[in-house]
């Protein structure tokens, strides 16, 4: 305590001494006072709670000076000699920072995880180990019997790591970005897997039918991915604990300091993201400025010293300003940095890699015009996800049929008929096709009745409310499915009230119409329950990256949060 109350006494001397003297001796000396404050900081004994005194009053000296010599060109020199102190003092993020020490250490295995390809390599290797091993564990004393002969096996063994790997893909599970310590992951991660046992199952015994050599056991099966799916799940969660705090002292260097990387500073404090973000602009008149007013970062300058080795520095650069206001020199390094030391972000490819969603403030009309849109050229997958509505929905109408008559009969004691709804609503290229789904809501003559569903909304009926818990009521839209009107999966279809009313006021809303609408979509397994226009914006944020991103991917990643939400009652 004595040696924090010693260095905060300095600390204040050394900021009065750093004024004074710009006052009267001008900026020369001033620019010694504030190197010999560094020095005598630097030499400061630093326990603990006294360095983080010593960091809070340097940063004060370094705003007030700034703010003394604003126009002065040493200003800058000074501010990022005191900049350049806090930097190497400083945490990066409190308790993050604390618990990279604790987990990842400054030794390989935190170097290691570093690099954005090393964990998807690492749960790569496990997952292929593990299952080797499960499975060979699993069927050792049977292996004779099992195949017919060693290759056999391996093929076998082969197909089921595809399928595994290929599963966990396409719930994000060799995704960095993908948060996987949380509920929602643990769902999908064990969804995934039953589904490749489910599939591994179906191939392994499609094969025996034709070749009689082979006795698979469906106990082995079943007891392999039993145990490898909590094993996989388990150092998943381990690995992203040591990915967390092996990134948690590094931050994102964001350049530019105007309004849009404003925005952006906004949007990123609302995020579950934990690292810290740090502002350098090019522009002079910027510097020294906090982002977003008092309490937000300082905007920085000398953007070419921060691109030296940024790799080691940044998790990734974030580009929030006009290319064109970045000189020849300064591109080139960025594009250096892309493809050799740290990823560059423009704002569109962060909030799509980040958030997995498109931002409305920086795409234009232009925006479809754009490379990469799977639907902007004639491609099999379109006649292969039709073939596959027609013969999914087929199959589902047949299966379901039983509970079309269950729900139908509850409906008519409740409530009477009619027993499904019908309404208008906006298809692919805005063509109007009428929509059913069964009836959950008192019937009503209001003309002026709210055209959203609220939470505990009074007009839904008992049976209505359990139906829309389960999304038992979407079933009849698979007859909309087998005719063509929509599709599976896709942006939901807007009632035609709405959608006249929303592409007046929302820019880009009529982009939605670029694809088929579907039963679940994108925006309906990330965001809760519209009921307002402002929600709608929200969702078109999410139906945007899925028209940009349409794949068979996306759809397959779509379908097991879909199943996650109606067996954990997520609907509503």
């Amino acid at each position: 305590m004595d040696a924090a109350r010693s260095v905060k006494s300095s600390a204040r001397v050394l900021l009065s001494l750093v004024c004074e003297s710009h006052i009267r001796f001008g900026a020369q000396q001033s620019f010694a006072f504030a190197r010999t404050a560094r020095r005598v900081a630097a030499a400061t004994p630093k326990p603990g709670h006294s360095r983080h005194k010593v960091i809070f009053h340097l940063a004060a000296i370094k705003h007030i000076v700034v703010g003394l010599m604003a126009n002065s060109e040493e200003s800058q020199t000074i501010s990022q000699e005191l900049l350049q102190f806090h930097e190497e003092h400083s945490t990066g993020v409190g308790k993050p920072a604390n618990a990279a020490r604790r987990l990842g250490g400054t030794g390989l295995w935190s170097h290691f995880l570093s690099y954005e390809w090393s964990s998807a390599l690492l749960y790569l290797f496990l997952d292929v180990v593990s299952w080797l091993a499960i499975y060979r564990v699993a069927g050792w004393f049977r292996y004779d019997a099992f195949y017919a002969t060693p290759f056999q096996y391996f093929i076998i063994d082969l197909i089921q790591l595809g399928v595994i790997v290929t599963a966990l893909y396409f719930v994000g599970g060799y995704d960095r970005t993908v948060e996987k310590l949380t509920l929602g992951y643990t769902a999908e991660h064990i969804l995934a897997v039953t589904a490749a046992g489910v599939v591994s199952a179906m191939v392994i015994y499609s094969a025996a039918t034709f070749d009689q050599t082979m006795k698979p056991s469906r106990g082995v099966l079943l007891l392999s991915f039993a145990i490898f799916l909590p094993v996989s799940l388990a150092y998943r969660r381990w690995i992203q604990q040591y990915v967390i705090a092996s990134s948690a002292g590094r931050s994102f260097l964001v350049i530019g300091g105007g309004a849009t990387a404003a925005r952006f500073y906004e949007t990123y404090g609302k995020s579950s993201n934990g690292q810290q973000l740090e502002f350098v602009d090019v522009n002079e008149e910027r510097v020294g400025q906090p982002i977003a007013g008092q309490g937000s970062p300082i905007v920085q300058g000398n953007l070419a010293a921060k691109l030296n080795n940024p790799g080691k520095r940044y998790s990734g650069i974030i580009l929030a300003a006009k290319a064109s206001s970045l000189n020849t020199q300064l591109l080139e390094r960025l594009v250096h940095a892309q493809f050799q030391e740290t990823r560059v972000y423009t704002l569109e490819s962060f909030y799509e890699t980040q958030w997995r969603y498109v931002p409305l403030g920086i795409i234009d009309p232009f925006w479809p015009l754009q490379s990469g849109f799977q639907l902007a050229r004639t491609s099999p997958y379109h006649y292969l996800k039709r073939l596959f509505d027609v013969v999914a929905s087929s199959v589902a109408l047949i299966i379901c049929a039983p509970l079309f008559v269950l729900v139908a009969l509850l409906i008519q004691i409740q409530e009477g008929s009619p027993v499904f709804f019908r309404q208008e609503r906006v298809g692919r290229d805005g063509r109007r096709f009428i929509l059913f789904k069964f009836r959950t809501m008192r019937r009503s003559d209001e003309a002026d009745e709210d055209i959203y569903t609220r939470k505990d909304d009074r007009r839904v009926t008992s049976v209505g409310r359990l139906l829309r818990k389960l999304r038992v009521d979407e079933l009849p839209q698979l007859w909309n499915a087998l005719k063509g009107d929509i599709s599976l999966i896709g942006p939901r279809p807007e009632w035609s009230k709405c959608a006249e009313r929303y592409e007046q006021t929302i820019p880009f809303y009529h982009f939605r119409h670029l694809v088929k609408p579907g039963i679940t979509g994108w925006a309906q397994v990330n965001y809760p329950y519209g009921e307002s226009e402002e929600d709608a914006v929200e969702k078109l944020k999410y139906d945007l990256y899925y028209i940009r991103h349409y794949s068979l991917k996306l759809d397959a990643m779509i379908v097991l949060k879909t199943l996650y939400t109606m067996l954990f009652g997520k609907g509503r």
